[in-house]
C-alpha cells in the first residue's frame, strides 16, 4: 500500500504584490507590520492635528503670507516664483489661510480615527510635497523630512491603514440592500482603507 498525501494550496498570509508596466514586485510582511502601519497612521494623524490646531488656536490669526514671501525665497527652491505669486495674490492667500490649518486638522482627525484614510493620506502627501518644495532644505541631499513624511503618507494609503483598528473597516462593511458598501461602490476603495 502506498502512502500518498496531497495538500491543498493555502493562501499565503501577509503577502503583497504589485505589477506596474509588466514589472512585478512581491513581498512578505512580518506579522507585526500591521502594528507599525497603525503607528505610522496615528503618528501622522497626531502630527497634523497638532500642527493645524496650533495654527487655528495660536495667539495671532494664521497667515501663510509671511512664510511664502519671506522664508520660501530665502530657501531658494525651484518653485520660488509660484510660492511668491501665492503670497502676493489675495484670493489665493485667502484660500491657503483657511485650507492649510483646517486641512491639517481634517487630515489629522481622519487618520486618528481611520476614516477616509486614503483620501486623507493623499492630501497629506500633497501638502508634504508642497512643503518639500517650499522649504527646499537639500543641504544634506534631496531626501529631507518633508519628503520622508510624504512617503509615510503614501505608505499609509497603500497599506490600507484605516482598516487596522479604524472606521474604514466598519464603513466598508456597511450594507445597502444586503451588499457591502465597498462591493456596491468599488471606487470607494480609493478613499477608504
Amino acid at each position: 500500500m502506498s502512502n500518498m498525501t496531497t495538500t491543498t494550496p493555502q493562501q499565503e498570509t501577509n503577502v503583497f504584490e504589485s505589477n506596474i508596466a509588466g514589472f512585478t514586485v512581491r513581498g512578505r510582511a512580518h506579522s507585526l507590520s500591521a502594528w507599525f502601519v497603525l503607528a505610522l497612521r496615528l503618528m501622522m494623524g497626531f502630527a497634523f492635528l497638532y500642527a493645524g490646531l496650533s495654527k487655528l488656536l495660536g495667539p495671532e490669526p494664521f497667515s501663510a503670507q509671511g512664510y511664502l514671501l519671506g522664508a520660501v525665497p530665502a530657501n531658494g527652491g525651484p518653485l520660488v516664483d509660484l510660492f511668491v505669486w501665492m503670497g502676493e495674490t489675495g484670493w489665493m492667500l485667502a484660500i491657503l489661510d483657511v485650507a492649510v490649518p483646517f486641512g491639517q486638522v481634517a487630515i489629522g482627525l481622519a487618520l486618528i480615527v481611520g476614516a477616509f484614510t486614503r483620501l486623507a493620506a493623499f492630501f497629506g502627501a500633497f501638502m508634504m510635497a508642497t512643503f518639500y518644495f517650499a522649504n527646499w532644505d537639500v543641504a544634506h541631499g534631496l531626501i529631507n523630512g518633508d519628503f520622508a513624511y510624504m512617503l509615510v503618507f503614501l505608505a499609509v494609503a497603500a497599506f490600507g491603514a484605516g482598516r487596522i483598528l479604524g472606521l474604514d473597516a466598519i464603513i466598508e462593511r456597511y450594507e445597502i440592500d444586503g451588499t457591502s458598501l465597498i462591493e456596491k461602490y468599488p471606487k470607494l476603495d480609493y478613499v477608504l482603507g
